[in-house]
């Protein structure tokens, strides 16, 4: 009988969890589908609220946002003033470019660490710029959380204090729904309310092998 030499056994490696990228433009519900995801058992990594961390631990990048953009970029508390950032990028393309480059190399080193704790073999990367950066290449599969506009723009205004006009130049702004339907695997249409959502969101996600 053949013998079994331990030492030279390799042991199998630890299956990475499936990276599921999770979207949606301003007002689509993307942040309940999110927390719902979390009911179900699955780790979420809110990349725009860590991307707001960031910001304000890393010395490197206040330095680097303070060249780009001036002091002002951070208050007097020196924590990093989104709003001034926001009108500061609004309408200038390159700026905001320059400002994205700066920030999410960032955020992907800090997603990567994450994602070496992760246990589960789903996680979901949630992020309002997947498509617009090309992450979703990065993801085995991508969830678009998507709406009416006239439904996202009224929960924006009711959320925010936001008028119409307000909303309707930030949504201008964004990719168009009909492009990310386009991009996405699978699609969650929030237009009902929170019980037919949440449905959604359970069939969707255990149907993703």
């Amino acid at each position: 009988m053949e013998e079994l030499h331990s030492e030279t056994q390799k042991a199998e490696p630890e299956p990475s969890p499936k990276i599921i990228g999770l979207t949606g433009g301003i007002g689509s519900g993307k942040t309940t589908v999110a927390h719902f995801i979390e009911e179900f058992g699955f780790p979420v990594y809110y990349s725009d609220d860590r991307a707001k961390m960031i910001v304000n631990e890393s010395e490197d990048l206040k330095i680097r946002i303070k060249e780009l953009l001036g002091d002002e970029a951070y208050d007097a508390n020196g924590l990093y003033d989104r709003k001034f950032v926001a009108e500061k990028v609004f309408n200038n393309k390159e700026q905001l470019h320059e400002l994205n480059e700066i920030i999410h190399p960032a955020v992907k080193i800090d997603f990567e660490e994450w994602l070496k704790k992760q246990t589960k073999y789903l996680v979901f990367k949630e992020t309002a710029l997947l498509f617009e950066l090309k992450l979703n290449r990065q993801c085995y599969k991508s969830l678009l959380v998507t709406a009416e506009d006239n439904i996202r723009a009224k929960r924006v205004m009711d959320r925010d204090g936001k008028t119409y006009r307000e909303v309707e130049a930030v949504m201008e702004k964004q990719m168009s729904e009909k492009d990310k339907i386009k991009l996405a695997d699978c699609i969650i249409h929030n237009n009902t309310n929170l019980e037919d959502l949440k449905e959604q969101t359970e069939r969707i996600i255990f149907s993703i092998e």
